[in-house]
């Protein structure tokens, strides 16, 4: 069995940026340079001859390259924040790509995502985090931006569950159409 997702790659300017930003809320629990990704669909265990078939149905996807820009910085969670991120300024081109990806991932028998996709990079998750600290720090990046960059790709990661983190690897990218 491996656990799989699909997502974006940060280059590292932008990531060092996200890194840059963590700190001051305790009992969060920072995502590593390693971590940050803008994550396209969740697939979750599967055995090798599904992860085969995910793999020949996205290599079939074809979209077209895109400029990507974060900006700004959240929570989800309401009243009890468990997660702290960074959104998209202008999202067509990433919701465009999802949309292809996970119609792919249907066309194979994978069942539909329940959630509605927002397009984000996670920057911690969060337990027990005082609420005076998360709006300290929402209020002290509210206007982050990003530079803008060329996402050429996307990529379908592994991940390992570990007691300090999960640990993503790349199988396999997937490049997107000159425009």
């Amino acid at each position: 069995m491996i656990r799989l997702f699909v997502a974006l790659s940060l280059p590292d300017a932008v990531a060092d940026s996200l890194v840059l930003m963590q700190g001051g809320v305790p009992g969060a629990r920072w995502s590593t340079r390693e971590q940050l990704h803008l994550t396209l669909r969740f697939i979750g265990e599967v055995d090798g001859s599904v992860a085969a078939s995910i793999c020949d149905v996205l290599a079939l996807i074809r979209a077209p390259r895109f400029a990507l820009e974060l900006k700004g910085v959240g929570e989800f969670g309401g009243k009890r924040p468990r997660a702290l991120w960074t959104g998209v300024r202008e999202d067509s081109a990433v919701q465009h790509l999802q949309r292809k990806i996970e119609s792919a991932l249907q066309r194979i028998g994978l069942p539909a995502e329940e959630r509605k996709f927002a397009a984000h990079v996670t920057l911690a998750s969060l337990r027990g985090a005082p609420r005076g600290r998360i709006i300290t720090f929402l209020a002290a990046h509210a206007l982050y931006s990003s530079m803008s960059f060329e996402v050429n790709t996307f990529i379908l990661y592994s991940s390992t569950l570990t007691p300090r983190g999960s640990i993503y690897r790349p199988e396999h990218a997937f490049p997107l159409a000159a425009a």
